[in-house]
This record gives structure tokens, sequence and C-alpha cells, in this order.
């Protein structure tokens, strides 16, 4: 149940419209209902400003699809993270209106009412091999209402391609850097930049990158100062954390 059911319902007991017990009723799901596979978080919006995002991975088409309709049930939108095209389509079936970011992987369903940010957050990468992971972030931050720019294929063995760049660096509120292979890119960023960096490493690599924990350990060994890191592949996460940066002292 989001913000605006709530105080609805609150507007129609104060009105005498329903009473006390009815309206103790339409909150007994709070905080959460119990699926039997899932437990669904319905208050997240209330409590996060955001609500609950199915991550797909793991999970069969049947259960994504009925998660959604009982979201759906509370709220006016559902996100999506990790969807592979074939889940996608059995989500279609169901609600033609769904939103497909192919590369992100990401299905949108309904609308969430909320202007853009001016602050912008920008998403780097170092390769092209890196975009599904930086779209992942790109599109979880515009979803969530800010104003996002790209710069991708900017990685360490061209560095000339990110210092042509630079005043993208400058001139932006959050960055989110992507990268995999030895993931060196955060490093030079945070170098850089004097903006919070968010450092995300992929999986993208060959054998001795073992999956992005070669990636994962540059990063966390950075020794420029102002920058995180999130888990391997995780551009969801980053996309979120940028966004709650970003929209700090923003009007909700």
């Amino acid at each position: 149940m989001d913000r605006e059911k709530i105080k609805e319902l609150l507007e129609n007991v104060k009105a005498g419209k329903i009473d006390i017990t009815e309206a103790l009723g339409n909150l007994k799901s709070f905080p959460y209902e119990d699926m039997g596979f899932a437990k669904i978080d319905t208050h997240r919006d209330l409590r996060k400003g955001f609500p609950e995002v199915i991550l797909c991975a793991g999970k069969t088409p049947e259960q994504i699809t009925e998660i959604i309709g009982r979201l759906l049930s509370e709220d006016k939108f559902v996100m999506a993270t990790k969807v592979k095209k074939e889940v996608y389509e059995a989500i279609r079936n169901v609600r033609r209106d769904a939103v497909y970011y192919e590369i992100a992987g990401i299905v949108t369903i309904g609308q969430r009412n909320r202007r853009k940010t001016e602050k912008t957050v920008l998403v780097v990468s170092a390769g092209t091999s890196d975009l599904p992971i930086a779209e992942e972030a790109a599109v979880t931050a515009e979803v969530m209402g800010n104003t996002v720019e790209r710069l991708y294929d900017v990685g360490v063995a061209g560095v000339h391609r990110l210092l042509d760049n630079r005043d993208k660096l400058f001139h932006t509120n959050v960055i989110v850097v992507v990268a995999g292979m030895e993931g060196a890119l955060a490093s030079i960023v945070g170098g850089l930049a004097d903006k919070p960096v968010i450092a995300v490493p992929t999986s993208v690599g060959y054998g001795a990158s073992f999956g992005g924990l070669a990636a994962l350990l540059t990063m966390l060994n950075c020794c420029a100062p102002g920058v995180v890191v999130v888990n391997i592949d995780n551009g969801f996460g980053a996309g979120y954390f940028a966004s709650v940066i970003n929209q700090m002292g923003e009007e909700a």
C-alpha cells in the first residue's frame, strides 16, 4: 500500500465513509503478505520511497507473474530486474503494458508520477561488454526519477577517450563506474572528479578475472578517496544508491 492509498484510507475514516474495522481490514497485510513461496513487502514504498523490486533470477515465470499481480494490487508501479527475454514474454502475456529494457534486463509496469531531478547521475562504462550492467544502473536511476547521462566505452586501454570527456565528470552530481577485466577505471575516475563515485565490478573478462572477482578486489583497494563499491554485476544496487545520493535535498 503506497502513501496515497493510506492517505485516502485515513481521510475516508475521518469523513465517516468507512469505519475503523474496515480500515483495519484494509491494513491487514501490514507490513508484508505471505504468498507461501514469497513474502511481499507491501509497505516498502511507504518506508523507502520506492516499492519492492522483483529480482527475477532464480524465480519461475509463474512465480514472477503472481508476484507482479499481487504488487500491482497494492501499488501503481512494478519494476523487475535480471529479466530474460522469455520471462518478459511470460509477463507480457498477463500485462500487455509491460515495458522491456532488453539490454538492461529490466521490466516496468505502470507509471511513477515523479518529476526528473535537475541534478544528474553519470553512468560510465569501461567497455561495450559492460553495457548490460551499465544500462541496468542507468535505467534504474531513470525509473527512480533522476536525470541520467551516459559515457560508454572509455576504459583504461584507451584512457584518452575518458579524458576527452572529462567535462562530463566535472558537471554531474553522482558517478557510477562500471568495469570488468581488472576494474581500474573506478580509480581513475575517482582521482579526477570531486563527486561521489559508485564502482560496479562486472563478470566480464578472461580466466584470471575470476568472474569479476579481480575487478571487485581492485575497486575495493582503490587508492582514490570517495569511491564506494557494490557487488559484482549489481547495476541495480548502484543505480538505486546513486538515486538516493542524487535526490538528497530534493522535494519528494
